[in-house]
């Protein structure tokens, strides 16, 4: 329960563990669906209640998952969701090295570069999947992707879109990828990704081409800022172009998952037409 506890609430330890919490019964059968390892589920005695648990915990078994029985109340003390289901488990993070993405240069790319808030970074997950993007990658400075909040918002989607993360090691003999460390600078990978021959695209409030006149059929990584303060110099520095969404009346610009949203159905749709 105290390595629930820490792998819930300290980015480090899941790192250093490779492993991240899934809360929930609705959770836990996306990542069953999904192929995600699980090391351990936990169960509160009023689980077994549930119409959900005889078949959920009859999969966990059939893989050989340890399952641990807890009172009632446990998982509340022991993870960050306000009122938890009385079910939770611990799965094995699964990364990509960069060359994942610039091994095969086709598809849309997300690389969030800031993107601080969970919510965000959850919807970003959800609109990359929905919209057939190759995947995310997550700089450093950006929301840990497996963090509960992130998890929660993604609706599983974490489970099945490709992802590589600064600080994740996907092999025990590199960092993200040659050439970029594990703390996986954005103007670092924006270049790795360039080399690759993406188009390297951030996204601005004003002043870029408008996102709907940019070939997004083509490799493309679309970047990211953080909420407040958008894309730092060293990050603009390492773009190929700007995008922007035009807007009419007062407004003015969009939450960054929506703006993300936004652009990726852009690519889905021009795919479609293509």
């Amino acid at each position: 329960v105290q390595h629930l506890r820490r792998l819930s609430r300290r980015r480090r330890a899941r790192l250093e563990a490779g492993a991240f919490v899934i809360d929930g019964p609705t959770l836990l059968d996306e990542a069953l669906r999904a192929g995600v390892e699980l090391d351990a589920v936990y169960v509160e005695e009023r689980a077994l209640d549930e119409p959900w648990a005889a078949a959920l915990l009859g999969r966990c078994d059939a893989l050989g998952v340890r399952r641990l029985d807890l009172a009632d109340g446990t998982l509340e003390a022991a993870t960050e969701t306000v009122t938890p289901r009385p079910i939770a488990a611990i799965g094995r993070i699964r990364t990509r090295p960069l060359r994942y993405f610039t091994s095969s240069t086709s598809g849309l790319v997300l690389v969030l570069a800031g993107v601080t808030d969970p919510g965000n970074a959850g919807t970003i997950l959800r609109s990359a999947e929905a919209s057939g993007a190759k995947g995310v990658i997550a700089t450093s400075g950006s929301v840990d992707l497996h963090s509960p909040k992130v998890v929660r918002a993604s609706a599983g989607s974490i489970f099945r879109v490709p992802v590589a993360a600064a600080g994740h090691d996907a092999s025990p003999a590199e960092g993200i990828a040659d050439g970029v460390d594990e703390r996986g600078a954005a103007a670092d990978v924006l270049r790795a990704l360039a080399g690759a021959g993406f188009a390297t695209l951030g996204t601005v409030a004003s002043g870029g081409t408008p996102y709907d006149l940019v070939d997004l059929t083509a490799p493309v990584a679309v970047v990211l800022g953080n909420e407040a303060h958008g894309l730092d110099a060293e990050t603009q520095g390492a773009l190929s172009n700007r995008v922007t969404i035009p807007m009419v009346g007062a407004t003015e610009s969009l939450n960054v998952a929506m703006a993300a949203t936004v652009i990726c159905f852009e690519s889905a749709r021009q795919r479609r037409r293509a």
